[in-house]
């Protein structure tokens, strides 16, 4: 009874001192909670010393669910957890985060909890107390517990996840993102409210669509879910295009395959099937379409894969943008990454189910988010995917090697439910419910947080190189030519120095360069002289840097050339043309002489071609490696020395009389059947 008097007397005296006048601000859930509570009896039970007050509601609230009075749950924690998790300095939001996740293990397995306001408050209630969980964290004036109050990226990612329905680990940091493009990176209980609302608007729609009768002869002896459905509504038709034939009609995914339903007068066709789950080689990628043949329309996306003998494309028009294709082409790409995770990792059973269920709620996510969509808040349907996203993720591959490993039956202290219990709570059927629990873990990060962690590190050192890479774009083919060449200048000098020395413009040092080359290789040193320029490379970046601390990057100036019209620009790119045209139709001519060389298409220039290669072959075989590389270097160095320009001058005439002299193997051009084209 003294405890408890205690207790009653302490909370009396924050509220005399004004210290909850936060709370008392307007009537609300915690304001009644918090009377309930300094009325109660077992107020000394109730109260946790070591947690704010928002936390103590929190916890509160999460023994009522748990049926077992906030001091057992204490006492529960502190036995089944290390020390290290009751360290003083994280003990508070350690026992938060573990009375959270029991409490939604329980919350989440009663049928319908989407649908009640009480749970969607609870959660962000949790979040709201995790970022001020011990009894030193006071909130500050703009953290009132009220309808404004707003939760930030940590706190979303350490309490949504375990749920898997609200997020999932390895994409909750862009959920948060898209949540809060417009509020400042704070999530506010409107939107996280909103964004609940569509998940289970979505869950409800996925339930109705598999419970029908739609494609039951394909998909019943799989189980098959119907994910998503498009292409009945006469205005959003679905075209599918198969050579140059194209039919209207329904698509159907599944978390197994794609149907393609053709739409008759009345009624559709037998579906086509795009198998997703087989090993088939399948590749699904966006694609263009037009009428007749061009390429004109970013709305479509093609599937193709060896069971096929021709692709399919699927076109997906509107009036606007191909957000409607991008959002499919996801969407398939997810279905198809998540069964190639499957057979490569050799997942089955319970956890196969697990995969799969998973890949269900990041769609299920994917629906909820683009409901939201405005054209200021677009949606990156690839980034809200997990295996999407681990596909562009720098070391998604290590993610889903993590995601492979992890012991999906877990006990003590992780926290949150499976993805098998969760779809049996929402009322949709997808194989037996398991003891499965979450990705998340009490007071640590997880194996597969720390390979998320680590891939994001890295992806936005990418990100920020690449927009600095965007950044030094500039538009133009002079433009870029004239950054090109400044660029390549000290190379081009190099170079230039190097032509000198090999026509022998300045003979002395072309002769010591002779010399020491032939000296290095005939001992063998090239190695060596190889490894001493890359080491002189590294010690001048070494140099560099030491020198430029602290101080900015120098930007690389260039003269820009004079403006070009239109005109003058489409002549440039004619040109340029003209003269790549010019360089194929050389490298053709020399591979059809060498064809002909080879294949005795002409007698006389291929026995002095063979009797060339024999020559040389002994030359190889005699004389020992060192020589030979030393012979050729003096060969090819000497041919421009002041003794043997004019005997070089004559050999060369003669080899390029003798390369005029051989014909070219003949080529004959054989047009397109055009009937065999359209057959």
């Amino acid at each position: 009874m003294a405890a408890v008097s205690k207790t009653r007397n302490m909370i009396e005296g924050f509220v005399r001192d004004g210290s909850f006048k936060w709370l008392l601000k307007n009537k609300n859930p915690f304001h009644e909670e918090f009377e309930e509570m300094k009325a109660s009896p077992s107020a000394g039970n109730n109260w946790i010393h070591e947690l704010s007050p928002v936390a103590n509601i929190v916890v509160r609230r999460c023994s009522k669910i748990l049926k077992i009075p906030a001091g057992q749950l204490q006492g529960n924690f502190n036995g089944e957890v290390t020390d290290a998790i009751k360290d003083p300095s994280c003990y508070a939001r350690n026992f938060l985060e573990y009375s959270c996740y029991k409490a939604l293990s329980v919350y989440t397995q009663v049928s319908g909890y989407m649908e009640d306001r009480k749970f969607r408050r609870l959660t962000f209630d949790m979040m709201l107390a995790w970022e001020v969980p011990d009894a030193a964290s006071q909130p500050t004036n703009t953290m009132d517990i009220d309808e404004d109050a707003s939760v930030g990226i940590e706190a979303f990612s350490r309490i949504a996840p375990a749920v898997p329905i609200i997020a999932d680990v390895i994409v909750s940091d862009y959920i948060f993102e898209f949540l809060t493009v417009s509020t400042g990176s704070r999530l506010q209980f409107s939107t996280f409210e909103k964004y609940l609302i569509g998940l289970e608007r979505a869950a409800r729609k996925l339930k109705s669509q598999s419970e029908s009768s739609l494609l039951s002869p394909q998909r019943s002896e799989r189980g098959e879910r119907i994910l998503e459905i498009d292409g009945t509504v006469t205005t959003q038709p679905v075209l599918q295009h198969v050579g140059i034939s194209t039919w209207p009609g329904r698509l159907t995914l599944t978390d197994h395959a794609m149907y393609f339903e053709a739409l008759r007068v009345v009624s559709y066709d037998k579906p086509t099937v795009y198998e997703l789950a087989d090993d088939l080689k399948q590749i699904v990628k966006p694609e263009l379409t037009g009428p007749w043949g061009t390429r004109l329309f970013d709305k479509a996306f093609l599937y193709k894969s060896v069971s096929l003998s021709e692709a399919v494309v699927m076109e997906l028009p509107e009036l606007k943008g191909h957000n409607r294709r991008d959002y499919w082409l996801a969407v398939i790409r997810e279905i198809l990454y998540a069964h190639r995770f499957i057979r490569k990792f050799q997942i089955s059973g319970v956890e196969r189910e697990e995969t799969l269920l998973k890949t269900i709620f990041g769609i299920i996510r994917m629906q909820a988010l683009k409901d939201m969509m405005t054209s200021a808040t677009p949606l990156s349907f690839e980034a809200g995917l997990m295996f999407n996203a681990c596909d562009q993720l720098p070391g998604g591959d290590r993610i889903l090697e993590t995601l492979a490993t992890i012991h999906l039956r877990k006990s003590g202290k992780s926290g949150g439910m499976s993805a098998t219990t969760m779809a049996s709570s929402l009322g949709i059927v997808f194989g037996k419910s398991s003891e499965i629990v979450g990705d998340v873990s009490v007071g640590e990060l997880t194996p597969l947080e720390k390979a998320v962690k680590e891939s994001r590190s890295t992806y936005k050192m990418v990100a920020s190189a690449q927009a600095a890479v965007d950044g030094v774009k500039v538009e133009g083919i002079d433009t870029n030519l004239a950054v090109m060449k400044e660029l390549l200048f000290p190379v081009t000098e190099l170079g230039n120095r190097l032509v000198k020395l090999y026509y022998w413009e300045e003979p002395i040092k072309s002769f010591m360069f002779c010399l020491v080359s032939t000296y290095v290789i005939y001992r063998g040193w090239l190695s060596y002289v190889v490894g001493l320029v890359l080491a002189f490379i590294a010690l001048f970046i070494v140099i560099t840097r030491w020198f430029s601390r602290g101080r900015e990057v120098d930007e690389f100036r260039v003269m820009a050339p004079p403006p070009m019209n239109t005109m003058e620009q489409l002549l440039a790119i004619q040109n340029a043309i003209s003269q790549a045209e010019e360089l194929i139709q050389d490298g053709n001519i020399l591979l059809l002489k060498l064809r002909g060389l080879l294949l005795s298409i002409f007698p006389q220039a291929s026995d002095r071609f063979a009797v060339a290669l024999v020559v040389t072959a002994v030359f190889v075989a005699v004389v020992p490696m060192r020589y030979v590389i030393i012979a050729v270097l003096l060969e090819e160095w000497t041919k421009y020395s002041p003794m043997r320009r004019s005997s070089t001058e004559r050999l060369n005439r003669r080899l390029r009389e003798w390369w005029f002299s051989i014909p070219a193997a003949p080529v004959v051009l054989e047009k397109v059947n055009d009937e065999k084209k359209k057959k």
